[in-house]
């Protein structure tokens, strides 16, 4: 008999610390697996820094909340496997902010597919309702005792990953703006029509998107061009519209749309520090919009003036 489950309540902490260690170490048994040289400990510190464009020792300890010799000593030992670099501040010498190095930046997009398949499994292994915290403990404990955890992560990652693995992030250039323009033209040509306002931004992506800060993605698969979307400045106060998201039609169907969504929603959020994204769709595109409603996006009010002649729904997602 399990006696820590005997105690119910009583032994909650003792039962979650325990529950904790499990995890880690089924997720180092994965990251072991891959050959990716990361201690599952360092992953909270890691990713701090991993989402801030520099960042110091002590707004790590407030975002985490964690004891100063915790944070110190795993920084030490991000420093010793050169994940890190530091840089003083421009005003105050003495401040070192902790960056990512190119070491840890390589790490980073290794670990990302992982994290991602972890993220999935977990939630599959605990999305059940119980009626108390204890309940749910045993519900959980009976599933990671029945089905490995690592296996069934590594299992996720090779049927949902194994290609976006290859998948390269590459921002706009001159020499991309042909793709740009062919690749949307050919979805829209596909499932609807180019609308004037259509032809405008695509034909002109600089004036409409890059010139007024904007930014657009591309998907290359060894170094061709497969995929892009686009964050474009939609009016004064600050508000981007997620757009002009299509991929080749040869390499529909995986999920190279979602990599850039997934992308395009981390770079808004944790590089631009932007408060919200909006999008405009049309319910017609039934996949589409149950990935964005995946991905924390939710339908608000069409405005009756909208620029798009196809749109029939309107989505934003706050950070």
């Amino acid at each position: 008999m399990d006696a820590l489950r005997g105690y119910g309540e009583l032994g909650l902490g003792s039962r979650l610390k325990r529950l904790s260690e499990f995890v880690l170490r089924e997720a180092q048994l994965v990251y072991r697996y891959y050959n990716i040289d990361f201690d599952s400990h360092l992953f909270p510190i890691f990713k701090i820094i991993s989402n801030k464009n520099g960042v110091t020792n002590s707004e790590i300890q407030t975002s985490l909340e964690y004891t100063q010799p915790a944070i110190t000593q795993a920084i030490n030992k991000l420093n010793a496997k050169g994940y890190i670099i530091y840089k003083s501040d421009k005003l105050d010498k003495r401040k070192k902010i902790i960056f990512l190095s190119d070491k840890g930046q390589n790490i980073l997009e290794r670990l990302k597919p992982i994290w991602k398949s972890i993220d999935t499994v977990v939630k599959e292994y605990t999305s059940e309702h119980s009626s108390s915290l204890i309940e749910h403990l045993n519900n959980l404990e009976n599933k990671l005792k029945a089905k490995s955890l690592s296996g069934t992560i590594i299992n996720h990652i090779k049927m949902n990953t194994t290609d976006i693995q290859s998948i390269e992030i590459d921002f706009y250039k001159d020499q991309y703006a042909k793709a740009f323009y062919e690749l949307n033209r050919e979805w829209l040509q596909t499932y609807f029509y180019v609308e004037p306002y259509d032809e405008e931004v695509l034909s002109k992506p600089n004036k409409y998107i890059i010139d007024k800060g904007g930014h657009i993605f591309f998907a290359k698969i060894e170094g061709n061009v497969v995929g892009t979307v686009a964050l474009m400045p939609i009016d004064e106060n600050g508000l981007f519209e997620l757009t002009k998201m299509a991929v080749s039609p040869e390499y529909r169907g995986q999920k190279i749309g979602q990599h850039l969504l997934e992308y395009c929603i981390d770079y808004a959020k944790n590089i631009m520090g932007l408060p919200k994204l909006i999008l405009y769709s049309s319910t017609k595109l039934e996949n589409a919009i149950y990935i964005y409603r995946k991905f924390g996006f939710i339908e608000i009010p069409v405005e009756s003036n909208s620029r798009y002649e196809r749109s029939d729904i309107k989505m934003e997602l706050v950070f």
